[in-house]
């Protein structure tokens, strides 16, 4: 790290505070973030009644994680937050498995659900608790923390619109995304963070005729430009993803990067949640930032498996989730995420010719 040091202040290099240049692009580091941050656990009485009727699927939901500030604090530099509309307020206000089971924790208490705008829950009636409740109050969280430590590593943050319908009878539907409800999470976002804490596709794109085009050309960020700020990953597909790309060629005036395949005039973010797909890397090379995951559905964590975890990293995926940064506390298991010495942050090793290894 000496050397290191010596060689960057003699070059006119700045070092971030995990040793890795700041004149770096920010394609060039590889991240650990969490996946839900938000959730809380089920009630344990509600958690009872689910898993009595579905024990499968009630031990994919068996996990919770601590405050999101919390998360930062530790140093990961990926979230994922799920959102849901509810443009006239109280749709999911009084959840039906506050029915299904007596005795659980009082559920918002300060009525936030009550108001219009954007909630964020995991599962309607079910798996709903968490600090936040809302989209205004994350982003205000992530305000306050990033307002702390205005030199922090960009953070990416992947957001799922959640709409659709339940298989399950009698419960609470949610509102569809509509063209005007994208143009409403935009305003949200920038609204909660400030645009000039949001890194754009307009950003990336510069003077490049597509955003693909800036991509490919390595026209990312440096870490020095990206410090303080977020950068959104719109996480949608088919129909969905289309309705936010439409109007807005190459992501024009989108606050959020979409999931576009490579080809496509938007594509710069792209989701390949399975670690081994053989593309990854040859993704990474060209310039695209990825993101993987290192688990799911509590199963890598209950039979201690971190081979997707290695696969993830030797593919130099950029962003790599996990709900394991910390050991679970629901279930016995040694399981947990992180590079060496406890860091959640590193140089990519795909893009710096660096050996793979040196993950936990």
């Amino acid at each position: 790290m000496k050397i290191l040091g010596g060689i960057a202040l003699a070059l006119g290099i700045c070092l971030m505070h995990d040793g890795i240049p700041d004149n770096l692009k920010m394609n060039r580091i590889q991240v650990i973030g969490s996946h839900n941050s938000y959730k809380r656990a089920i009630d344990p009485a509600l958690f009872k009644v689910f898993q009595q009727k579905d024990s499968v699927s009630a031990s994919k939901l068996d996990y919770e994680h601590i405050s999101i500030a919390e998360q930062l604090d530790m140093g990961l530099l990926n979230l994922e937050i799920d959102v849901y509309p509810d443009e006239k307020g109280g749709r999911f206000a009084h959840p039906k498995g506050l029915q299904w089971a007596p005795g659980q924790a009082p559920f918002d208490e300060k009525g936030v659900m009550n108001e219009p705008g954007f909630k964020v829950l995991h599962v309607p009636d079910l798996d709903f608790r968490n600090d936040y409740l809302t989209l205004k109050n994350i982003l205000a969280e992530l305000k306050t923390w990033s307002d702390k430590h205005p030199d922090h590593y960009p953070i990416f943050i992947t957001l799922e619109p959640k709409d659709g319908t339940s298989n399950e009878k009698n419960t609470t539907a949610p509102e569809p995304f509509t063209p005007k409800t994208y143009e409403e999470l935009d305003k949200a976002l920038i609204a909660g963070l400030g645009k000039e804490h949001i890194i754009t596709p307009d950003m990336v794109r510069g003077k490049y005729k597509t955003l693909e085009d800036a991509v490919l050309h390595d026209n990312w960020p440096t870490l020095k430009d990206a410090k303080g700020k977020f950068a959104f990953l719109l996480d949608a597909n088919g129909p969905k993803k289309d309705m936010y790309v439409a109007g807005h060629a190459s992501l024009k005036g989108r606050v959020m990067f979409a999931n576009a395949d490579p080809g496509q005039p938007e594509a710069a973010m792209l989701f390949r949640n399975t670690p081994t797909t053989p593309e990854i890397k040859d993704l990474v090379a060209k310039g695209y930032i990825i993101r993987t995951r290192a688990d799911a559905d509590t199963r890598e964590a209950r039979l201690n498996d971190k081979s997707n975890f290695m696969a993830a990293c030797n593919s130099g995926a950029q962003i790599i989730t996990t709900d394991y940064y910390k050991k679970s506390t629901h279930f016995v298991s040694d399981y947990e995420i992180s590079f060496d010495d406890k860091k959640y942050v590193r140089l990519n090793p795909v893009l710096n010719g660096i050996a793979a290894g040196g993950s936990k």
